[in-house]
């Protein structure tokens, strides 16, 4: 069978993987929930399939990559077709992407991988068996737990410049972050060195707090930082008040050890210079 990967749940670090998979000559099919973008799908090269709605083509690959998140009712994926996974025995590699939000709160403390999950929010928990249900099916399943993803599109720019970003202070808050490129480059090394069972971090070297990143843009547009926000005074909806409930540091030795990669944006300075310039360069 020839290089084919389903992307299931084609979002924004899947186009990423895929812009370095087509050009090498994969097959690539994704999934979409929207009409609309079957042909934007189809100008990057990539076989749209309506999903949910139809039998996904097992049969037709040798990979497999779902970005879908589970909802209260559990993982999509396999509420729909757990049985059909479960016999798919000749898929050389499968990629879950899930995050570090299965690690809970540390206080700002550093985790790896062998560290015990202890998601203390309702995404997190939701994860963390949704990792375990994946695991289950005896596939060749490879675990890729992301921080908070940024990349052309995703970044504070907009916001900086429209005058709408905050910088909200907790005491002691810090994330970690991922450049999706990087995030790309991971899937790609792991898909050509499969280690069925292996879980990876995939987060920059630097976890900082999130004020100081919208502090470094503004400094980047030669606009002045937002004021700062107190926590207690932010208003925060439910998605981020989420995220602020946890605080802790990410390593990621075993992507570079186990995979080889060398990060392409190892901090957010490098990763955000890297956008403005980008767009800068832009007609």
């Amino acid at each position: 069978m020839s290089k084919t990967l389903l992307s299931i749940g084609h979002g924004y670090s899947a186009q990423a993987l895929t812009r370095r998979l087509v050009p090498k000559g994969w097959r690539v099919i994704g999934t979409t929930r929207s009409a609309e973008k079957v042909g934007r799908l189809a100008q990057a090269g990539i076989e749209a399939v309506i999903w949910p709605g139809v039998e996904l083509p097992l049969d037709e690959v040798s990979h497999v990559l779902t970005s879908v998140s589970p909802d209260d009712a559990g993982d999509p994926v396999l509420l729909a077709h757990s049985d059909a996974l479960r016999s798919a025995d000749h898929l050389e590699w499968v990629g879950y992407l899930s995050t570090t939000g299965v690690y809970g709160d540390h206080q700002g403390g550093w985790v790896d991988e062998a560290t015990p999950l202890t998601p203390s929010t309702k995404r997190g928990k939701a994860r963390t068996e949704a990792e375990a249900a994946w695991a289950n099916l005896g596939l060749p399943l490879h675990i890729f737990r992301l921080a908070g993803i940024y990349g052309p599109g995703r970044g504070p720019f907009a916001k900086v410049r429209a005058g709408a970003a905050r910088r909200i202070i907790k005491a002691g808050q810090v994330f970690s972050r991922t450049h999706v490129e990087d995030i790309a480059q991971v899937l790609e090394a792991s898909i050509e060195r499969p280690n069925p069972g292996a879980i990876y971090n995939v987060c920059d070297d630097n976890p900082a707090p999130p004020q100081d990143v919208i502090a470094f843009a503004a400094s980047l547009l030669g606009v002045p930082a937002p004021p700062e926000v107190r926590i207690e005074d932010a208003n925060l909806g439910p998605m981020a008040s989420s995220f602020y409930a946890e605080s802790k540091r990410v390593r990621n030795d075993r992507i570079k050890d186990e995979l080889g990669v060398t990060l392409m944006y190892p901090d957010y300075r490098a990763g955000l210079r890297a956008l403005l310039d980008a767009e800068t360069a832009q007609p």
